[in-house]
């Protein structure tokens, strides 16, 4: 590590079995207070349709919240699926944020539904061609910020003129190409969909082009980090993490399970070889075992920003692995100075 990386926080709101999307919007507040005060640079929140155990449907209304509820933290969407909206009213809603929560609101935006086929067509019937039309309407919306659009006969208020960062977010080559085309900022979603994430990285800075907004590359990883206390308590942690997935490839429908203290019993080799796939974006351990882990990934993907999603079960163990994390940046920063 050359320089001091920042470090920030993906809430998914995932609902834990037995609880309630009431109890986990307070559970959210709880952790955006704790990395308000613990100094993480973001909380951003993803943008998730037709999912009964994911809570952030509403991604804007949930911002708004939470950044009523904090005092200094950057607040924003990781992402808001733009196929989904027109970006005029996007437009409209980010910039009532940024006037309410100057110099706070980040918007990251990604170009898939956030759901299933059915329910992206239920959103928007021509969803599929929005997503052709994504490049364009990131232009769109870009337009609808600039004070140069004061002439416009199509303006959005209150966005106009004011600086909201819009981020590129993504898990292919596809979302590299048009971060880099477009002078924008990159974020990697290697919490769920890593394979690519180095060589995309690598493809944007050799292929970044400056902007108004940008002068050079900037590049953020979304990763998976399970902390605690020892490294055992922190592998049976990681459990829950690893049945979400599992879930997921078999689509079954669950609340974030607690730890179990076998993964062998409940998954066969082609579904653990799956999970892994997904999850190679995954750091489990105790703060020692995590600076040293954490600080090998940085050097190699050499980004710029670190965000992280902890999946965690038990509320205080998930709010106590925000606070080991933190920690151990803090830790790979101060080494840089000595």
């Amino acid at each position: 590590m050359k320089n001091p990386i920042s470090v920030s926080i993906l809430e998914l709101a995932i609902i834990t079995q037995d609880s309630n999307a009431s109890e986990t919007f307070k559970k959210t507040k709880d952790i955006a207070q704790l990395a308000d005060k613990l100094g993480y640079k973001r909380i951003w929140l993803a943008e998730h349709h037709n999912m009964a155990h994911v809570a952030s449907s509403a991604t804007v209304v949930l911002i708004g919240y939470v950044a009523s509820q904090t005092q200094n933290i950057r607040v924003g969407s990781g992402g808001i699926m733009l196929p989904n909206h027109s970006p005029l009213v996007v437009a409209e809603q980010f910039g009532t944020l940024e006037t309410l929560y100057p110099n706070r609101i980040d918007l990251g935006l990604g170009r898939a539904p956030g759901t299933d086929q059915p329910t992206a067509e239920a959103i928007r019937k021509d969803f599929f061609e929005q997503a052709q039309r994504f490049p364009q309407n990131v232009i769109k919306l870009q337009e609808y910020f600039s004070s140069e659009n004061a002439t416009g006969k199509v303006r959005a208020f209150p966005a106009e003129g004011l600086n909201v960062p819009i981020w590129i977010l993504g898990s292919s080559m596809e979302s590299a190409a048009l971060a880099a085309a477009y002078g924008l900022p990159y974020a990697f979603a290697g919490h769920f969909a890593p394979k690519l994430m180095i060589q995309a990285f690598e493809f944007y800075r050799e292929n970044f082009q400056p902007s108004e907004c940008l002068h050079e590359p900037k590049t953020m990883a979304c990763v998976n980090i399970i902390a605690a206390n020892t490294n055992e308590e922190a592998e049976l942690l990681s459990t829950s993490l690893y049945q979400m997935f599992l879930n997921l490839i078999r689509n079954d429908r669950k609340g974030l399970q607690p730890p179990v203290s076998s993964l062998d019993d409940i998954m066969n080799e082609a579904e653990r070889y799956h999970v892994n796939q997904m999850t190679a974006g995954t750091f489990t351990g105790n703060k020692q075992q995590l600076i040293t882990d954490l600080k090998k990934f940085i050097d190699y993907a050499r980004i710029d920003e670190l965000m992280v999603t902890s999946p965690i079960f038990d509320h205080q163990a998930k709010l106590k692995s925000i606070q080991i994390t933190k920690e151990v940046i803090d830790s790979l920063n101060e080494s840089i100075h000595k």
